[in-house]
């Protein structure tokens, strides 16, 4: 599976708010999907995330939850823009702040997400790819910082993040298509 890019990233999501031809809209997996992507978490986390496990910090929000799949601890910031995300849809919904905000299972997020990109024409994109776009974003908008994106994933060490988000394959290429020289 690859990282998406930006485009792909809004076009997927909107295609899945508002459905397209003979497909129906399904609100609730683009926020899935907005989650994932705007915290770096992994979908099974995601899906169990209730409002209540975003907590008041000071002058900011932060997560507070424990991951599945690592079982560290995940306390990170929430941007305001994302918490009044939730909020709203949590209100919109009917979903109280001890509830999950997404009682779906993640093969519905995955059926829903292929018939989106199998509509748009794209392949070899999953819901992890969301998760990698984040990454990538946090990494070419911090001017590269390896450690900054390696600490928000939570990895052990720079070379899994590298090898996450492809940077090796990426400079090797770069580095063979700068070294020409024919004369």
């Amino acid at each position: 599976m690859q990282a998406l890019t930006t485009e792909q990233y809004k076009l997927i999501i909107a295609t899945m708010r508002e459905g397209s031809g003979s497909l129906r809209a399904n609100p609730r997996c683009a926020a899935v999907l907005v989650a994932e992507a705007n915290l770096g978490m992994r979908i099974g986390d995601v899906l169990r995330l209730r409002l209540s496990d975003i907590v008041k910090d000071g002058n900011r929000y932060r997560l507070n939850i424990t991951e599945e799949k690592t079982g560290k601890k995940r306390h990170f910031t929430v941007p305001d823009a994302i918490y009044t995300f939730f909020c709203d849809y949590a209100k919109a919904n009917h979903i109280e702040p001890t509830d999950l905000l997404f009682p779906i299972k993640v093969r519905v997020v995955q059926r829903n997400l292929k018939a989106v990109c199998d509509l748009l024409g794209l392949s070899n994109i999953s819901t992890h790819s969301f998760r990698k776009w984040y990454a990538t974003d946090i990494y070419n908008a911090s001017g590269h910082d390896i450690v900054l994106v390696q600490h928000l994933l939570q990895h052990s060490s720079p070379t899994i993040t590298r090898r996450y988000i492809g940077i090796e394959d990426a400079k090797i290429e770069q580095a063979i298509a700068g070294h020409v020289c024919l004369v």
